[in-house]
């Protein structure tokens, strides 16, 4: 009898001597990353430093690839950069940073919260699976490994019971990291969507760590680890439905969740550092420097004169003015593209292409 997702909780016993040593340490790591975020004054900063490295990864595990070049140029909006590729990158910001307003503004993460992101991330509202069909295959062969719920009513029935084991702790006294390794496993057997459901489920882990208050902003960049570890995730994901595997699936995650944070405050630390540098040069050398600038150039490494117009509500002469001296001073270092002018913040963008 082939397997099928059924309603949450699962009759299992995840309270294994391996999984509670590991989610020890791994909630020490989360505990550690949100100190460190905090240490860091303007919380954008990170989410749009930290939001472009997650989203660049987690199309490229769908095989949507795009070069750091592309993706910071197509958020200017230059128009010779505005690949297939990097909108969908785009796309994938956007909609990570509205499913973290929702989580923010109403506690909770509903199937029309979902529904919403996969909205932005999609760019249509296509809605829940409606025409039978999808099918999971192995990605090199093409052989069909899994057939997720059909049936549009079921799949409904299927959400309406995983939104209530997010929000509901009474459902189960699972840790919650282990919970979230529960919901991702189920959001993609379930397989809501026409498509999108990989990055949508992913977009979900780092939303459940913002709900249950592990993390406070949506930092933890896990497409990175299951890029490097694809096959595991995969083979992983398809032994617990053939095999019940689900203490090797609920490591994995827990092993994904602690790299992952240990990465990112490295990666904090590092643009600290540099924002330090950036500020004590500007400070000592720049009349014009405000905390509103600093913040300004860091908020992703590239910039041009109307970005830092509309942010300090300054005229078109001043941005020019400041941007220009900035690249003449070398903190910035100007490019051209037809006619317009951006602006490249190359310590940051050192950091955060730093493999």
């Amino acid at each position: 009898m082939k397997w099928k997702p059924t309603n949450l909780p699962y009759a299992i016993n995840l309270d294994t001597i391996a999984i509670l040593k590991k989610l020890a340490i791994t909630h020490r790591s989360l505990a550690e990353l949100k100190g460190t975020a905090q240490s860091i004054p303007r919380q954008e900063v990170l989410i749009n430093s930290i939001a472009i490295q997650e989203a660049k990864d987690s199309s490229e595990v769908e095989n949507i690839v795009t070069t750091h070049d592309e993706l910071y140029k197509s958020s200017l909006q230059v128009s010779h950069y505005l690949t297939a590729q990097s909108k969908e990158v785009q796309n994938y910001i956007a909609a990570l940073k509205r499913g973290f307003a929702i989580v923010k503004e109403k506690q909770v993460l509903t199937i029309n919260g979902i529904l919403e992101i996969q909205e932005v991330l999609e760019q249509n509202n296509a809605g829940l699976r409606k025409v039978p069909g999808t099918n999971l295959k192995n990605q090199k062969t093409g052989e069909i490994v899994f057939e997720p719920p059909q049936d549009a009513n079921e799949i409904r029935s299927l959400m309406e019971n995983l939104e209530q084991f997010i929000n509901d702790s009474s459902l189960s006294d699972y840790d919650p990291i282990v919970k979230m390794a529960i919901i991702h496993f189920q959001f993609e057997s379930i397989h809501p969507f026409y498509d999108g459901n990989g990055r949508t489920g992913r977009i979900i882990n780092i939303l459940y760590l913002v709900l249950t208050e592990l993390l406070e902003l949506p930092i933890l960049y896990l497409s990175r680890y299951i890029i490097k570890h694809k096959a595991d995730y995969y083979r992983l994901l398809q032994e617990v439905r053939t095999k019940d595997k689900w203490e090797e699936w609920i490591l994995y995650m827990l092993d994904a969740v602690d790299q992952t944070a240990k990465d990112t405050i490295l990666l904090i630390k590092d643009i600290k550092e540099v924002m330090q540098i950036v500020k004590n040069d500007l400070r000592t050398n720049y009349k014009f420097y405000s905390q509103e600038i600093l913040n300004h150039l860091f908020k992703q490494p590239y910039t041009k004169i109307e970005f830092l117009m509309h942010e300090l509500t300054i005229s078109r002469v001043t941005a020019a003015v400041y941007l220009n001296t900035l690249a003449e001073g070398g903190i910035l270092v100007k490019q051209k593209i037809g006619k317009s002018n951006y602006y490249v913040n190359w310590r940051l963008m050192e950091v955060l292409t730093r493999v």
